[in-house]
């Protein structure tokens, strides 16, 4: 075990020397690839607009501003060479693009993994569109105002104000510095941006359905155009080999129905996934868009208070993600970096993560999909005024773009649009809006449980979930048990007239025990945060540490929990691994605490 997380160090710490030659260079969108893209990640002009007067002055016909900026890195990383962490109201960004000529006759697509929070795009000064939303990904057809062959230059302006109360900010301090779970803020484009050409009659998208039931996929595709004559053909494949295929009439209310003879399921011991292509044909047969996807037989779901995975119980051992990098902040340095915060989590011992208060990029899900790890996917609603009608629409929307971007990742086992909505007033506009974003994501995915609010004020969810810090493992399971059915533990906010129906019941977050082996023996209270009073001895770490987990592993029913958290983060230091990701613990020890059996998947194997 130590040996292999040093070796993840030392692979990390290469991959970070390759960084700057090639900023995150890979696809960005891995379940639906085409192989003609161009990548406009690297050095783009930038400018910071701190007085908002640059389209005043006319900045959306610049070619050139007064500093330089590395994509997709915010200008509060060290990477994108800026390294700024003061408030930033409005920047701006240019660069040049040049249309290839072999592009002629297809849509010239601008596609943005995320920009926080509002933006507007210019091609050669021209406004060609804008899009709201810190961590939805959007794409601008440049088709009306650009040429193949030419050049042209492409300015992006971007506002943020996290103090506004009307946009979701997640862990992004409203202070000037990062204090408790606040972390530095950032502004502006902090995913890939990239162009790619596509036939007219192209796919926009395809939602993906498993039903491990019936051992067959379900594929709604939708179209940029249709024309008479116009087919799909789906290819499902297990490596090389086709095991499934179908040509049908191309339409936006097509439904492919793909039966496999014998399905292989998708779960965290055995991740298969099935490569699928799509290919539209026109009239005459040829294929005039190609993409190619993966998909995961697999199957999650309810039964009274039980989670099942694939028709098994099963129980979540996960962790609290935050998703932060020491110089990168919001974005993964690197594509490996992405892949082993997953191998260092399951090196710990977690079979999954809640991935906390930050919409996660497309390529960490790919990641977990082929790794086998489960997660809850969760919007950055901190930080947005709940029962503001402007900061709810913006929630919503935002939420909405999410879900439908993320729905075909067979990892994502359930979606929380909200964390810790405690003493939100009136109560009513609250409710209103929990209700609002429960229906709404079931409209969006019937497939997947939705934990509304986690960790308190729960009015519509399917998953009760709580957050519980009881430091002392032997308080914290007489806080946990149950007493004729019903818990004893609420959360922090329980609304009044809502009662524990049943639910599965989840302990989304526990521990938080602080814990930085240079500085315990100190008074570290202004300097580092993390929860109750720090151990003073590894021994008492570890021992407090099996204790609060035996608490809830013992504890029938519970379905599982999540600890906080995977890394430190800035001056939070409750880390399984610090904030560089190098180990803090024996990480054996560690990954026997964390990997523990609950007490009924013990009995059902002795029976066996």
């Amino acid at each position: 075990m130590k040996k292999f997380v040093c070796a993840l160090s030392l692979l990390a710490a290469c991959c970070s020397g390759l960084q700057a030659a090639e900023p995150r260079p890979e696809y960005p969108r891995p379940q639906f690839e085409r192989q003609q893209w161009i990548n406009l990640n690297g050095t783009w002009s930038f400018s910071f607009d701190d007085e908002m007067k640059g389209r005043e002055l006319g900045w959306q016909t610049a070619e050139q501003f007064d500093r330089s900026i590395i994509v997709p890195f915010v200008p509060e990383s060290e990477l994108s060479g800026i390294g700024r962490r003061d408030f930033t109201k409005a920047v701006w960004y240019a660069r040049p693009i040049e249309i290839p000529a072999e592009w002629d006759d297809k849509l010239i697509l601008l596609h943005f993994g995320a920009v926080d929070f509002r933006c507007e795009v210019f091609v050669d000064g021209k406004s060609v569109g804008g899009h709201t939303g810190g961590t939805s990904s959007f794409t601008i057809d440049l088709t009306p105002v650009v040429k193949p062959g030419t050049k042209h230059n492409l300015v992006v302006y971007v506002e943020d104000d996290i103090r506004s109360g009307v946009q979701p900010a997640g862990k992004q301090s409203t202070l000037p510095e990062s204090h408790g779970c606040f972390y530095t803020r950032s502004t502006g484009i902090w995913q890939t941006v990239w162009m790619e050409p596509v036939d007219p009659h192209g796919l926009r998208r395809v939602e993906i359905i498993p039903d491990v039931d019936r051992g067959a996929f379900f594929f709604t595709p939708e179209f940029y155009g249709l024309t008479e004559g116009q087919k799909l053909l789906v290819t499902v494949k297990e490596g090389r080999k086709i095991v499934a295929q179908s040509e049908v009439n191309a339409s936006n209310s097509t439904i492919v129905t793909l039966p496999l003879k014998k399905p292989k399921l998708w779960s965290p011991e055995s991740p298969f996934l099935y490569g699928v292509e799509f290919e539209v044909l026109d009239e005459r047969g040829r294929t005039v868009d190609h993409v190619y996807s993966y998909a995961g037989m697999r199957k999650f779901h309810i039964e009274g208070n039980k989670l099942y995975l694939n028709n098994k119980p099963f129980f979540l051992r996960m962790v609290l993600d935050q998703g932060f990098y020491p110089d990168g902040i919001w974005t993964a340095p690197s594509d490996e970096a992405l892949r082993r915060d997953i191998e260092l989590s399951k090196a710990a011992g977690f079979n999954g993560a809640r991935l906390h208060q930050k919409v996660f990029e497309e390529r960490f899900h790919y990641w977990a999909d082929r790794l086998g790890y489960v997660t809850f996917g969760e919007a950055s609603d901190w930080g947005c005024n709940r029962v503001n009608p402007a900061a709810a629409r913006v929630l919503l929307t935002e939420w909405t773009d999410n879900v439908k971007r993320d729905m075909n990742h067979p990892s994502i086992i359930a979606w929380t649009p909200m964390n810790e909505a405690w003493g939100v007033k009136p109560v009513e506009e609250y409710k209103r809006l929990n209700e609002e974003l429960w229906r709404l994501t079931h409209l969006l995915d019937r497939t997947r449980p939705v934990s509304t609010a986690s960790g308190g004020s729960m009015y519509r969810t399917d998953i009760w979930t709580v957050h519980n810090y009881e430091q002392d493992p032997t308080k914290l399971a007489e806080q946990m048990a149950f007493d004729e059915g019903n818990p004893r533990y609420y959360g922090h906010a329980k609304l009044d007239g809502v009662e524990y129906g049943g639910q599965p019941y989840f302990v989304d977050e526990f521990g938080g025990i602080k814990w930085n082996p240079e500085r315990q023996e100190q008074d570290v209270r202004t300097e580092s945060w993390g929860y109750g009073d720090a151990p003073r001895s590894l021994e008492e770490f570890y021992a407090r540490l099996r204790g609060q987990v035996d608490a809830l592993v013992d504890n029938p029913n519970i379905c599982g929990y999540c600890y906080t958290q995977l890394t430190d983060v800035e001056q939070e230091q409750n880390g399984i691994y610090f904030y560089d990701r190098t180990p803090k613990f024996d990480m054996e020890v560690i990954h026997s605490i964390f990997s523990k059996e609950p007490m009924a998947k013990k009995k059902r194997r002795n029976r066996k």
